[in-house]
């Protein structure tokens, strides 16, 4: 990666951080599940809204973390509104396999190109929890709730 586009992914992740979209609790969510990542203390809610399609209609999550755990989040509920759950669980796994450095397969290219800002994270191990902790709880929340813990 050039050097050009890992500073631009920096500011995106950055941006994401400082400006979180879907920030807040939502009100009458149908599906709630709370993550908490042990090593660094990020913490996170996710509120989901389920409609009567199968679709997630709304989304939103709380929390305080680092600017990845953050900017991870906001990315992730901008992407999953309005998707399906199966769509949403896809995402999920190429996200995983993407912060891990392994192979990313069943991305369509739209998502995978989104997805690719926090590619980077790949490189600092430690950093890849603080990037799957809302990908986890939002998994938690999509099977009925509870909780989420990187270790």
């Amino acid at each position: 990666m050039d050097d050009s586009l890992r500073e631009l992914y920096q500011e995106v992740i950055l941006d994401h951080s400082r400006h979180p979209r879907h920030f807040g609790k939502l009100e009458h969510a149908t599906n709630t599940a709370q993550g908490y990542n042990p090593l660094c203390g990020d913490r996170i809610t996710i509120y989901l809204m389920l409609g009567e399609n199968g679709r997630i209609a709304d989304v939103k999550f709380e929390g305080k973390g680092c600017a990845i755990s953050q900017a991870s989040a906001s990315l992730m509920t901008d992407m999953i509104t309005g998707k399906t759950i199966t769509e949403a669980e896809i995402l999920m796994g190429g996200f995983l396999n993407l912060v891990k450095g392994e192979k990313v397969e069943g991305l369509n290219e739209d998502d995978r190109e989104t997805l690719n800002v926090m590619a980077g994270v790949s490189a600092f191990p430690m950093r890849v929890k603080c990037a799957t902790l809302a990908w986890h709880t939002m998994k938690s929340a999509l099977e009925g709730g509870g909780s989420a813990k990187t270790e």
